[in-house]
């Protein structure tokens, strides 16, 4: 295959897959374009610069600011939207975590309120900025299936491994040459992230090929975007030649990519480590992490429920473009941008807010008569004239017209920021015009802001109504900020399919550990 039809079968390729997964939730191009200044602190939106602003504390800054950020990467393993909720295996173990930790300080006494907690708040990146995020105080543990190396060791600190003994093997497909042995790659060309601990082994393998005068394995870069699975479903589909895997990646998709053949014989890499990092000013996170690190990894009940639940059975990867929950999930997203556009409303933001109302499930009826997807109240809909709303588009259109009408009564002249507008609203629609408006009096008798909702009328809320509102809120912000991202990120993929090709990488020979062969195959559970 040459390199001009390769090129255009993996524009193809990339643009058909952001389409399945993830292009219902991507914005029209027109959607991209910014509004104008006049208009925008009308918008309701939420801006994720806050939760991205550069901070560079360690656990006991992350209590007070009651949050935890995880830098982390799309993955269909790992971390990824299943119609509205975020799952994968490390999405699980930190909810896990993030559970623990509230317990812990809970009877520390460590929280203002007994009824705040401390949120765990995923910020999906790219492989290649994992380190850079983290390091620039945007995120403050990077956990993305990462393979320790004395490289990345120089960045960052890796708490205790969650998985030993790892190996890299090379994978083939139905387009790929005849390798049966490390010394057969000479001169093959092999697709790689230049920032995956992969591009190391081959180099340290390069590196060895110089001293025996052999010609180097042609690396050619893969585009930072793609995860081990999307370069697994190029090598199924023929458009890629080889690529190297972790061992137990490989086992799983194979059960989805039948094309593909795992060369047990051709290590790249034994026994590696798999941790999470943190920054090196860090050290009592690391001492939290070590410590649950040793109850969760794989071995353990928690570690061997996720194995099974996301890296032995791949029923739920071949069932999710398929299903019928995912199609109705699917025109959902359409309703949402509708009346989005309509009542200038981020759509996501209404998604977020529909997935804590009611999991997005237009069938679900509250013990006091809420109904569907937005949670709405008979009488309510009937004054916002929007039709049945047992029907889902009527439904949406109610909750999405509803927060349009409160946050222009109570606050399009209020002081506040962009985000803060959209947090009182969703307080509003969970408790009240009137509670929240008694709430903020309150907080301001007290010395604090009653204009900003995080640590200040939050704080009350808890205190005098409880911790309802303050999770409904709190819920809505993270989600958004995980879809927005995702989306986002999902967009850069579509853009990057313009380049034309992707140049062969450097081959700098620099000294690497030598390389391995031969180990017990296992899963890891991150």
């Amino acid at each position: 295959m040459n390199a001009y039809s390769l090129s255009r079968l993996f524009i193809a390729w990339l643009t058909c897959l952001a389409t399945l997964l993830f292009a219902p939730l991507l914005p029209a191009v027109e959607a991209e374009k910014a509004p104008p200044a006049a208009a925008e602190d009308n918008t309701l939106s939420i801006h994720i610069d806050d939760m991205l602003r550069p901070w560079r504390g360690d656990l006991p800054g992350m209590i007070d600011r009651r949050t935890i950020r995880v830098l982390t990467t799309y993955s269909k393993t790992f971390f990824f939207i299943d119609k509205g909720t975020q799952r994968g295996a490390t999405h699980d173990i930190f909810i896990a975590l993030e559970n623990e930790l509230n317990k812990q300080l809970a009877k520390d006494k460590k929280l203002k309120q007994r009824h705040l907690k401390l949120h765990i708040v995923f910020v999906p990146v790219s492989r290649d900025n994992l380190f850079i995020a983290l390091n620039e105080g945007k995120g403050d543990i990077a956990a993305a299936n990462l393979t320790i190396t004395p490289s990345r060791e120089a960045q960052v600190d890796f708490a205790q491994p969650l998985y030993s003994n790892v190996k890299e093997l090379l994978i083939s497909g139905p387009a790929s040459p005849k390798v049966d042995s490390l010394e057969q790659l000479s001169g093959q060309t092999v697709f790689v992230r230049r920032s995956s601990s992969y591009y190391d082994s081959l180099q340290a393998l390069n590196a060895r090929f110089a001293g025996e005068s052999r010609p180097p394995v042609i690396l050619e870069a893969a585009p930072e975007a793609l995860e081990d699975e999307d370069l697994l479903e190029m090598l199924n589909a023929g458009l890629i030649p080889l690529i190297v895997v972790d061992q137990h990646k490989a086992l799983f998709w194979k059960q989805v990519f039948p094309k593909i053949q795992v060369h047990d014989n051709v290590v790249l890499r034994d026994g590696g480590d798999i941790a999470w990092a943190v920054r090196k000013d860090s050290p009592q996170l690391l001492t939290v992490l070590n410590n649950f690190v040793k109850k969760n990894r794989q071995g353990t009940t928690l570690g061997n429920t996720l194995l099974l639940r996301y890296l032995k059975n791949a029923k739920y990867v071949k069932n999710a473009a398929a299903s019928k929950e995912r199609r109705k999930f699917l025109a959902m997203v359409d309703v949402f941008r509708k009346y989005g556009d309509r009542y200038d409303v981020d759509w996501l933001l209404m998604a977020a807010q529909g997935y804590q109302e009611s999991r997005l499930n237009q069938s679900v009826r509250s013990h006091v008569g809420a109904i569907g997807v937005m949670q709405v109240m008979p009488s309510t809909g009937k004054e916002l004239k929007v039709g049945d709303i047992k029907q889902l588009d009527p439904n949406i259109h109610a909750g999405v017209k509803y927060m349009r009408w409160m946050m222009d009564r109570y606050y399009a002249d209020e002081p506040m920021t962009r985000l803060d507008k959209a947090l009182f609203t969703f307080a509003y629609y969970n408790a009240g015009p009137a509670r929240i408006t008694r709430l903020r009096t309150m907080t301001k008798q007290r010395g604090f802001d009653p204009n900003v909702w995080f640590g200040n009328v939050e704080n009350m809320a808890a205190e005098k109504i409880g911790a309802e509102t303050v999770t409904y809120v709190s819920n809505i912000y993270k989600y958004y900020i995980t879809y927005r991202l995702i989306v986002d990120d999902m967009a850069r993929k579509q853009k990057a399919t313009a380049v034309p090709r992707q140049e062969p990488v450097a081959q700098p020979a620099k000294p690497q550990p030598s390389v391995a062969t031969a180990a017990t195959a296992q899963v890891p559970v991150i």
